[in-house]
């Protein structure tokens, strides 16, 4: 069975934990508790491939921004979290794509782009299409999600997988070796 190492990134109260909750228990968290760091193991198979994912949801508050750059070096898959609801969110996330592929040094990254809390329509502030046409800028899929009515949360997941299998992270090695 193949494993997997997703790192969920966002800015704080964007769902991230909601999502990855939703995801591996089937359960919606109604009160927001600011995470520093969980850890999830959940099997699925995707493309009829038993497949074992490792989530590493993340803080998403900046005093804890310092632990990116070692999430982002054990990460294979990363999904990049906005609320659809807050258009700061939206903007906040450019830098983290930054910041991965600096750490990971290679343009291609399995990744996926998620507008959140997409049964919050009412409170809409970042329209779909502008989230598509980021995506299409990356070069990665785009979801909107909802983790309270379960819309796109299983296949979120089930889409990184792929995007990991069609292009997987080449570990950058070192060159040199000292005699």
């Amino acid at each position: 069975m193949k494993e997997y190492k997703v790192v969920v990134l966002g800015s704080g109260g964007v769902g991230k934990s909601a999502l990855t909750v939703k995801f591996v228990s089937g359960t919606f968290m109604e009160k927001y508790d600011p995470t520093i760091e969980d850890f999830y193991r959940k099997e699925i198979e995707v493309d009829s491939a038993p497949s074992v994912l490792e989530i590493l949801d993340t803080a998403g508050t900046e005093q804890f921004a310092s632990m990116r750059d070692l999430y982002i070096k054990n990460g294979q898959g990363f999904v990049i979290v906005y609320s659809i609801t807050s258009r700061q969110t939206f903007q906040d996330i450019s830098s983290m794509r930054d910041q991965i592929q600096r750490v990971k040094g290679v343009d291609r990254i399995p990744m996926i782009l998620v507008g959140n809390k997409a049964d919050l329509e009412h409170q809409r502030e970042v329209p779909p299409v502008e989230g598509a046409a980021l995506a299409q800028e990356w070069g990665c899929p785009y979801l909107e999600t909802s983790a309270k009515s379960t819309q796109n949360v299983n296949e979120l997941f089930i889409e990184i997988v792929r995007e990991m299998n069609s292009s997987p992270v080449k570990e950058v090695t070192g060159c040199c070796s000292i005699l």
